[in-house]
């Protein structure tokens, strides 16, 4: 249960600001068809995500626990630091909605856009620390509607009110948590 609610909460803060939520405003704002928009960000994210669990949980198996404990530890700062570099969107990621509709345009770009994202990189990293890939996997995908879902339906009206920075800071600073605990040995029960 706490790989599920960990991982739904530090996704939920680090993807407000982030190219996915902005994106989810663009089409919003240029399609105003909100359910198609949530399907497809709903079916994008679930193939991405699960396949960063399936890396995770291959990671863990393929990795010494020893060497993974670091691994993970120094992956996590490192998302600490990612998560307050603010995110830009491309207009190319945004022009595929032409040739797709709305339900494959959203899919389409939200899936190129959490390529190598750092909630995609979150995902590997939380589903080889808690070895438990699915729950992981359902907990950032419920963390990315959580912060893109209101994006659809608010658009920019809610972005101007969010205080980006101090959000950012506080998911930054979960985790650093995280990857300090690894660090110190916090996932021993798991064998790392």
């Amino acid at each position: 249960m706490e790989s599920l609610l960990v991982s739904t909460g530090v996704v939920a803060l680090a993807e407000i600001g982030d190219k996915t939520q902005l994106l989810a405003f663009i089409l919003a704002a240029r399609f105003k068809k909100p359910l198609p928009i949530i399907a497809g960000i709903l079916a994008a994210t679930l193939v991405n995500h699960g396949l960063a669990g399936a890396l995770g949980a291959w990671i863990t198996s393929a990795i010494k626990p020893e060497l993974l404990r670091w691994v993970l530890g120094a992956s996590f700062i490192g998302m600490a630091i990612w998560t307050m570099i603010p995110d830009e969107i491309e207009d190319d990621e945004t022009q595929v909605a032409k040739r797709f509709g709305v339900f494959g345009a959203t899919l389409i770009t939200f899936f190129l856009a959490e390529m190598g994202d750092k909630t995609q990189i979150a995902t590997v990293a939380m589903a080889a620390h808690y070895a438990t890939p699915v729950w992981v996997v359902i907990g950032t995908t419920l963390g990315m509607l959580i912060a893109d879902v209101p994006a659809v339906f608010v658009g920019d009206k809610l972005a101007n009110k969010i205080p980006m920075k101090l959000v950012h800071a506080i998911a930054a600073a979960v985790f650093a948590v995280l990857g300090i605990a690894t660090l110190l040995g916090a996932g021993a029960r798991f064998g790392f």
